[in-house]
């Protein structure tokens, strides 16, 4: 079994930076794409980011420019560096990742529990 563990959320003034981490823990897996959501109370979640298993990098319309998302392959981690933040980047966020896991011959999508990030003065 594998696990996302999401680190970083935390409270910071506008204009100010977090760096959220997101740690997957487990054995025998591979990492196909890591990508990040939020999710505001009572909507859907959504897409922020992905970091593609060629190494190309998507963004949201809202969060380009701002954000930049990584990973470290060697240690299955995954990152976002978020820059400029507004108070409406105010949500809980979560890291997601396909990944091919050992007997699955299809990837199997799996997520974070959420990490909070609150954006004010």
């Amino acid at each position: 079994q594998v696990q996302l563990v999401e680190s970083g959320g935390g409270l910071v003034q506008p204009g100010g930076s977090l760096k959220l981490t997101c740690a997957a823990s487990g054995t025998g897996f591979s990492i196909i794409n890591m990508a990040w959501y939020r999710e505001v109370p009572g909507k859907l979640r959504q897409w922020v980011a992905t970091f593609s298993s060629d190494g190309s990098t998507t963004y949201a319309d809202s969060v380009k420019g701002r954000f930049t998302i990584s990973r470290d392959n060697a240690k299955n981690t995954g990152y976002l560096q978020m820059n400029s933040l507004k108070p409406e980047d105010t949500v809980l966020y979560y890291c997601n990742s396909y990944m091919m896991l050992p007997g699955n011959p299809k990837p199997v999508q799996s997520w974070g529990q959420g990490t909070q990030v609150t954006v004010s003065s």
